[in-house]
C-alpha cells in the first residue's frame, strides 16, 4: 500500500487550509458534472473505505458508501453492533487493526475524543462524519451548494438559524476558512462553545431573534431542534426554539438573492414552514446530493488522488 509522508486527518474544517478547501470544492464540482454525463471515474480502484456507525444515518452512508463505489473502491459497513469504540476493546487497538486492513476510515459517532483518539493510533486517513462537536463533511457539501449558485462566500452574511450545536460549531469554522460573517441566532442557553465563539469572535455576532439576524443575509441554514440523543428533551426544545422557524416571511428580510440550507432530516411545521423546502430560495436538494460530491473530493484529497 502507497504511504504518505505523511497521513493527513479531516476531523474538523481546520484540518484544511483554504486553498485546500477551494480544491476539494472545485474537484466536487468536476466530479458532479462527470457523474451528470455517465462517465466513469476509477480514480480509487482498489481502495476499501471502513465506515464506522455509532450513531445510524440515511444520507452519510449513502453518499459515502455510493461515492467510494462510483471511484471504483469498495466500502465495508460497521454499525455499532460490529465495533464499539471504547466500549470493549479500547479506541487504540481498534484503529491500529482496522487500520492496518483498509485505506481510509469515516466514523460517525457521538464523543469527539473517541475520533481523535482513533486518528492519532491509525496508519490511514480518518474522516468525520459526525461527532457531537463538529459535521465538517456537510459544511463541504454546503460549501459546493453556495458556490455552484452564488459563487464564492467570501465576504458573504451567512445566518445560522437554531442550536448551536455540531453543524453551528462547524460553520464557525467555515467562517474563518472562507472569510465569511456569521450571524448566530439561539435561543438563550442554547449558544454554541464559549471557547470557539471567542477565539473566532472577529467573525461571528449572536443574536436571541430571527428578524434581526436575517437582515441583510445572503444564505440562511438551519437545522433539527433536537439532534440524535437528545430525544428526551423534544418538548423542552420545541417550547425554547419556536420563535425560531424559517419560513418565508423570515426570509424575506434577507438579501433578495438570498439561498436557504437544511441538512436533513427536517420536520415540517417546527424548524421550517411546510413549504420553504420547495420555495425558490431553497437549495435543499441540492445541497444534499452534493455531500455525494464533496465527499469524493475529500476521499480523493486524503488519499492523494488529488492535491
Amino acid at each position: 500500500m502507497q504511504k504518505h509522508m505523511q497521513t493527513r486527518h479531516f476531523l474538523t474544517l481546520n484540518d484544511l487550509s483554504a486553498d485546500e478547501l477551494n480544491i476539494i470544492i472545485q474537484r466536487a464540482i468536476e466530479l458532479k458534472k462527470i457523474r451528470s454525463e455517465v462517465r466513469l471515474h476509477k480514480t480509487l480502484e482498489g481502495k476499501v473505505l471502513g465506515m464506522i456507525f455509532e450513531k445510524s444515518s440515511t444520507r452519510t452512508r449513502v453518499s459515502f458508501e455510493a461515492g467510494i463505489a462510483q471511484l471504483g473502491g469498495s466500502g465495508l459497513f460497521l454499525s455499532s453492533n460490529d465495533t464499539q469504540l471504547g466500549r470493549g476493546e479500547p479506541i487504540e487497538d481498534s484503529a491500529r487493526v482496522i487500520s492496518s486492513m483498509v485505506d481510509i476510515v469515516m466514523i460517525r459517532t457521538y464523543a469527539h475524543q473517541s475520533i481523535q483518539t482513533f486518528a492519532e493510533y491509525s496508519k490511514v486517513p480518518i474522516i468525520n462524519a459526525l461527532s457531537d462537536d463538529y459535521h465538517p463533511c456537510q459544511l463541504l457539501a454546503d460549501i459546493q451548494t453556495y458556490t455552484e449558485h452564488r459563487g464564492n462566500p467570501q465576504g458573504k452574511t451567512v445566518v445560522w438559524v437554531g442550536d448551536g450545536n455540531n453543524m453551528c460549531h462547524s460553520y464557525i469554522n467555515a467562517a474563518r476558512l472562507c472569510d465569511f460573517t456569521l450571524h448566530i441566532a439561539c435561543p438563550k442557553g442554547y449558544e454554541p462553545n464559549a471557547e470557539l465563539m471567542a477565539a473566532n469572535a472577529d467573525r461571528i455576532r449572536l443574536f436571541h431573534n430571527t428578524e434581526e439576524a436575517v437582515k441583510g443575509a445572503d444564505w440562511v441554514v438551519t437545522d433539527t431542534w433536537a439532534s440524535m440523543g437528545q430525544e428526551e428533551e423534544k418538548k423542552i426544545r420545541e417550547d425554547a426554539f419556536a420563535a425560531f422557524q424559517v419560513n418565508e416571511e423570515l426570509m424575506q428580510l434577507a438579501n433578495k438573492d438570498a439561498i436557504f440550507m437544511h441538512c436533513l432530516p427536517a420536520y415540517r411545521g417546527l424548524e421550517i414552514s411546510d413549504t420553504i423546502m420547495d420555495s425558490p430560495c431553497s437549495v435543499v436538494w441540492d445541497e444534499a446530493e452534493n455531500r455525494l460530491h464533496a465527499q469524493k473530493a475529500l476521499m480523493e484529497f486524503l488519499l492523494g488522488a488529488i492535491t
